[in-house]
């Protein structure tokens, strides 16, 4: 977990240059998405350097995510809902809804990354229209960040917002036993920590609906951090951050109680789990590790470990499809339905 290096930044921001992006649904991706195999990416890289030749040569289409993302015809997009509020302060995300549905349909919360100190909840749009238009319900929420409030403020707010799906289910038509966490780095922790660390009270916080339950029946976990304590990540700035500058020394209980490895347990959700070989900033072994983990446990585990992809690999239009493909057969199969059907 490595501050975010130059090449990475000049990466996204490339993106801004190239693929525009459509309010419907590509009837061609569509194709790909339904074929049996999942769709193959090009050869990866030894660095991220080399990534960025490769997309400066055409061999990638970067997605332009900053560019405004159009809401398909068959959803309503209902921005700013208030799921929560702490003292004086509301807790915001945007509500994504198939237009027409005539029976409570999967949930599913997008939850953004960026360090747990930037981000925002627009941030999943281009994921949250087209899994709205193919018939599941979506929100993307916002969460109090570092510079507002350290741990486990974020993860409060997280679970609060389960709670929230739950207390509004039938009005958003929302299957309560079917809702599932996804989120990439930042993101992927916080939706990790959902799916294991069910029933902690420290981790609740009061943010309202508390009669409900918040746990999550399945989670996505895209390139996060699974433990914290190992000694290579303990003098990390993010992670100090995360802390408010206390280190491990001084609060090992809490880094322990903010890893989701600490949580693991035989009763976890299914979990698809989704990271690139040469990610610098959460390297990947910290996924190789869960997925042993969860398959030791008798935990349904699917991993997908893209050879010579670095962090958010999913800029990169070739590999969104290859994670869209596995998110889709991984709800499918663990829902036991297809969304809207």
């Amino acid at each position: 977990m490595k501050r975010i290096p130059l090449s990475v930044t000049l990466l996204l921001t490339a993106a801004l240059l190239l693929q525009p992006l459509s309010a419907a649904l590509d009837p061609q991706e569509e194709a790909i998405l339904a074929a049996p195999e999942p769709p193959a990416v090009p050869t990866g890289f030894t660095d991220e350097k080399q990534l960025m030749l490769a997309a400066a040569g055409g061999l990638l289409t970067l997605l332009d995510l900053d560019a405004e993302i159009p809401v398909p015809d068959s959803v309503e997009m209902i921005p700013d809902v208030e799921y929560g509020r702490v003292g004086d302060r509301p807790l915001l995300l945007d509500v994504y809804l198939p237009k027409n549905l005539d029976k409570p349909a999967p949930g599913l919360m997008f939850i953004h990354g960026g360090g747990w100190k930037n981000g925002g909840k627009k941030d999943y749009k281009y994921y949250c229209v087209r899994f709205a238009a193919r018939g599941y319900v979506v929100v993307s929420i916002s969460y109090r960040l570092i510079g507002e409030a350290v741990f486990p403020a974020c993860v409060q707010d997280a679970k609060c917002a389960v709670r929230w799906m739950r207390a509004n289910a039938d009005k958003y038509k929302i299957d309560p036993d079917r809702i599932a966490a996804i989120g990439g780095s930042a993101g992927g922790h916080l939706s990790m920590m959902l799916g294991y660390s069910a029933g902690v009270p420290e981790l609740e916080g009061n943010g309202g609906h508390a009669e409900f339950s918040s746990a999550v029946n399945a989670v996505v976990d895209l390139y996060g951090p699974v433990d914290i304590t190992l000694p290579e990540h303990r003098g990390n700035p993010t992670v100090l951050g995360f802390f408010g500058g206390k280190t491990y020394d001084e609060i090992p209980d809490q880094y322990k109680l903010a890893s989701p490895w600490f949580h693991l347990d035989p009763k976890d959700p299914p979990t698809l789990i989704l990271h690139g070989t040469i990610d610098t900033i959460v390297p990947v072994s910290q996924s190789d590790i869960l997925n042993a983990k969860l398959k030791e446990l008798g935990v349904p585990v699917t991993y997908d470990r893209p050879d010579g992809y670095p962090h958010t690999m999913d800029i990169a239009k070739e590999v969104n499809l290859r994670c869209q493909w596995f998110m889709l057969r991984f709800l499918e199969e663990h829902f036991k339905t297809k969304a809207g059907k």
